[in-house]
Protein backbone atom coordinates (compact mmCIF):
# COMPACT_ATOMS: atom_id res chain seq x y z
CA UNK A 1 0.00 0.00 0.00
CA UNK A 2 1.31 3.47 -0.87
CA UNK A 3 1.59 6.02 1.28
CA UNK A 4 -1.17 8.03 -0.43
CA UNK A 5 -3.48 5.32 -0.53
CA UNK A 6 -6.17 5.80 2.31
CA UNK A 7 -5.06 3.36 5.64
CA UNK A 8 -9.08 4.18 6.75
CA UNK A 9 -11.73 5.21 6.18
CA UNK A 10 -10.57 8.74 6.70
CA UNK A 11 -12.29 12.32 7.66
CA UNK A 12 -15.39 13.61 6.21
CA UNK A 13 -14.46 17.10 4.87
CA UNK A 14 -16.96 19.74 6.59
CA UNK A 15 -18.74 22.39 5.86
CA UNK A 16 -16.70 24.89 7.07
CA UNK A 17 -14.03 23.44 4.99
CA UNK A 18 -16.05 23.89 1.94
CA UNK A 19 -17.48 28.14 2.49
CA UNK A 20 -14.35 29.65 1.07
CA UNK A 21 -13.62 31.11 -2.50
CA UNK A 22 -13.21 28.16 -4.71
CA UNK A 23 -9.58 29.50 -5.61
CA UNK A 24 -9.39 28.87 -1.99
CA UNK A 25 -11.05 25.42 -1.65
CA UNK A 26 -9.33 24.10 -5.12
CA UNK A 27 -5.92 23.30 -4.09
CA UNK A 28 -6.83 21.98 -0.92
CA UNK A 29 -8.62 19.56 -2.15
CA UNK A 30 -5.72 17.70 -4.24
CA UNK A 31 -4.97 14.43 -2.33
CA UNK A 32 -8.01 14.17 -1.07
CA UNK A 33 -10.15 11.02 -1.60
CA UNK A 34 -13.51 11.51 -3.48
CA UNK A 35 -16.00 8.48 -2.51
CA UNK A 36 -19.30 6.84 -4.02
CA UNK A 37 -19.78 3.28 -2.04
CA UNK A 38 -16.84 0.86 -2.53
CA UNK A 39 -15.31 3.04 -4.81
CA UNK A 40 -12.62 5.61 -4.17
CA UNK A 41 -10.12 7.99 -6.13
CA UNK A 42 -7.65 10.33 -4.64
CA UNK A 43 -8.16 14.26 -6.46
CA UNK A 44 -5.25 14.83 -8.67
CA UNK A 45 -6.31 17.37 -10.46
CA UNK A 46 -9.07 20.28 -10.06
CA UNK A 47 -10.29 23.55 -11.74
CA UNK A 48 -12.05 26.62 -9.48
CA UNK A 49 -14.79 28.46 -11.15
CA UNK A 50 -16.04 31.68 -9.16
CA UNK A 51 -19.87 32.14 -10.29
CA UNK A 52 -20.99 35.80 -10.58
CA UNK A 53 -17.29 36.87 -11.21
CA UNK A 54 -16.06 34.24 -13.74
CA UNK A 55 -18.09 33.75 -16.93
CA UNK A 56 -17.19 30.45 -17.52
CA UNK A 57 -19.32 29.56 -14.54
CA UNK A 58 -22.40 28.01 -15.09
CA UNK A 59 -23.68 30.13 -12.33
CA UNK A 60 -22.77 33.48 -14.15
CA UNK A 61 -25.75 34.70 -15.74
CA UNK A 62 -27.74 33.79 -12.04
CA UNK A 63 -29.86 30.73 -10.87
CA UNK A 64 -31.62 28.42 -13.17
CA UNK A 65 -32.87 25.13 -13.35
CA UNK A 66 -29.86 23.27 -14.17
CA UNK A 67 -27.07 25.09 -11.65
CA UNK A 68 -29.81 25.58 -8.82
CA UNK A 69 -27.17 23.11 -6.69
CA UNK A 70 -24.55 25.63 -7.06
CA UNK A 71 -26.90 28.39 -4.96
CA UNK A 72 -27.71 25.86 -2.39
CA UNK A 73 -25.04 25.21 0.94
CA UNK A 74 -21.49 24.68 0.43
CA UNK A 75 -20.97 21.16 0.36
CA UNK A 76 -23.29 19.74 -2.16
CA UNK A 77 -22.15 18.12 -5.00
CA UNK A 78 -23.19 19.73 -8.89
CA UNK A 79 -23.08 17.33 -11.51
CA UNK A 80 -24.12 18.41 -15.13
CA UNK A 81 -24.48 16.64 -18.01
CA UNK A 82 -22.05 18.18 -21.36
CA UNK A 83 -22.02 17.40 -24.71
CA UNK A 84 -25.00 15.26 -24.64
CA UNK A 85 -23.39 12.49 -22.92
CA UNK A 86 -21.18 12.99 -20.18
CA UNK A 87 -22.08 13.81 -16.45
CA UNK A 88 -19.40 16.07 -14.92
CA UNK A 89 -19.24 16.70 -10.77
CA UNK A 90 -18.28 19.91 -8.68
CA UNK A 91 -17.86 20.42 -5.19
CA UNK A 92 -20.01 24.05 -4.09
CA UNK A 93 -18.14 26.57 -2.39
CA UNK A 94 -18.45 29.38 -0.71
CA UNK A 95 -21.38 30.67 1.22
CA UNK A 96 -25.48 30.26 0.15
CA UNK A 97 -26.39 32.22 -2.38
CA UNK A 98 -23.38 32.31 -4.05
CA UNK A 99 -22.45 30.26 -6.83
CA UNK A 100 -18.55 29.16 -6.74
CA UNK A 101 -17.46 25.15 -7.59
CA UNK A 102 -14.54 23.10 -7.56
CA UNK A 103 -14.88 20.84 -10.57
CA UNK A 104 -13.16 18.11 -9.90
CA UNK A 105 -10.58 17.04 -13.00
CA UNK A 106 -8.79 13.53 -12.25
CA UNK A 107 -8.60 11.41 -9.85
CA UNK A 108 -6.03 7.81 -9.22
CA UNK A 109 -8.13 5.34 -8.48
CA UNK A 110 -7.67 3.59 -5.25
CA UNK A 111 -10.56 1.26 -4.05
CA UNK A 112 -13.41 -0.51 -6.10
CA UNK A 113 -11.12 -0.91 -9.34
CA UNK A 114 -12.80 -4.09 -10.83
CA UNK A 115 -15.64 -2.02 -11.14
CA UNK A 116 -14.07 1.19 -12.33
CA UNK A 117 -13.01 -1.22 -15.33
CA UNK A 118 -16.09 -2.82 -15.65
CA UNK A 119 -17.71 0.99 -16.24
CA UNK A 120 -14.47 2.10 -18.38
CA UNK A 121 -14.43 -0.58 -21.09
CA UNK A 122 -12.22 2.27 -23.56
CA UNK A 123 -10.65 2.52 -20.95
CA UNK A 124 -6.49 1.12 -21.80
CA UNK A 125 -4.22 1.68 -18.98
CA UNK A 126 -5.11 2.06 -15.11
CA UNK A 127 -4.41 5.50 -15.45
CA UNK A 128 -7.20 6.26 -18.03
CA UNK A 129 -9.84 4.95 -16.06
CA UNK A 130 -10.53 8.31 -13.81
CA UNK A 131 -8.12 11.35 -15.86
CA UNK A 132 -10.68 13.27 -17.04
CA UNK A 133 -14.21 14.85 -15.53
CA UNK A 134 -16.41 12.75 -17.60
CA UNK A 135 -14.30 9.85 -17.03
CA UNK A 136 -14.27 9.76 -13.49
CA UNK A 137 -17.42 10.35 -13.05
CA UNK A 138 -18.21 6.74 -15.05
CA UNK A 139 -15.29 5.33 -12.67
CA UNK A 140 -16.88 5.94 -9.72
CA UNK A 141 -21.02 5.72 -10.68
CA UNK A 142 -21.90 9.18 -10.39
CA UNK A 143 -24.55 10.63 -12.62
CA UNK A 144 -27.36 13.35 -12.66
CA UNK A 145 -28.70 11.60 -9.63
CA UNK A 146 -26.52 12.83 -7.20
CA UNK A 147 -26.62 16.13 -8.08
CA UNK A 148 -27.57 18.35 -5.45
CA UNK A 149 -25.95 15.00 -2.97
CA UNK A 150 -24.64 16.31 0.12
CA UNK A 151 -21.07 16.22 0.64
CA UNK A 152 -20.83 16.47 4.41
CA UNK A 153 -23.26 13.85 5.26
CA UNK A 154 -21.92 11.19 2.72
CA UNK A 155 -26.62 10.73 2.56
CA UNK A 156 -26.45 9.74 -1.09
CA UNK A 157 -23.13 7.24 -0.10
CA UNK A 158 -20.87 10.36 -1.75
CA UNK A 159 -18.55 12.24 0.38
CA UNK A 160 -14.58 13.65 0.42
CA UNK A 161 -12.63 12.06 3.21
CA UNK A 162 -9.17 13.53 4.49
CA UNK A 163 -6.87 10.66 4.67
CA UNK A 164 -4.11 12.39 6.03
CA UNK A 165 -2.38 13.37 2.93
CA UNK A 166 -1.70 16.62 2.88
CA UNK A 167 -1.70 18.93 -0.62
CA UNK A 168 1.39 19.82 -2.43
CA UNK A 169 3.35 22.59 -1.20
CA UNK A 170 3.52 23.75 -4.66
CA UNK A 171 0.44 22.48 -6.73
CA UNK A 172 1.17 23.13 -10.63
CA UNK A 173 -0.64 25.39 -11.84
CA UNK A 174 -2.20 26.68 -14.75
CA UNK A 175 -4.95 27.92 -17.95
CA UNK A 176 -8.26 26.27 -17.93
CA UNK A 177 -9.45 23.88 -20.23
CA UNK A 178 -12.31 23.09 -22.51
CA UNK A 179 -13.77 26.22 -22.58
CA UNK A 180 -13.94 29.55 -24.69
CA UNK A 181 -14.44 32.06 -22.02
CA UNK A 182 -11.82 33.27 -19.31
CA UNK A 183 -9.92 30.49 -20.44
CA UNK A 184 -6.59 32.27 -19.80
CA UNK A 185 -7.40 32.32 -16.11
CA UNK A 186 -4.88 30.45 -13.77
CA UNK A 187 -7.24 28.54 -11.91
CA UNK A 188 -6.17 24.93 -12.70
CA UNK A 189 -3.94 23.28 -10.07
CA UNK A 190 -2.75 19.47 -10.13
CA UNK A 191 -0.07 17.03 -8.84
CA UNK A 192 3.14 17.99 -10.21
CA UNK A 193 3.63 15.03 -12.50
CA UNK A 194 0.95 12.38 -11.47
CA UNK A 195 0.37 10.66 -14.36
CA UNK A 196 -3.44 10.29 -13.19
CA UNK A 197 -3.74 13.93 -14.92
CA UNK A 198 -6.35 14.56 -17.52
CA UNK A 199 -4.16 15.87 -19.93
CA UNK A 200 -0.53 16.85 -20.91
CA UNK A 201 0.25 20.47 -19.28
Amino acid sequence: MSALEPRRRGRRLTRAFYRRDALAVAPELLNKVLVHGDRAGRIVEVEAYRGSVDPASHAHRGPTARNRSMFGPPGLLYVYFTYGMHWCANVVCHEPGDASAVLIRALAPLRGIEHMWADRPSAKRPQDLANGPAKLCEALGIDGTFDGADLTTAAQGVTVVDVGVPPPVTPLVGPRVGIRLAADRPWRFSIPDDPHRSRPW
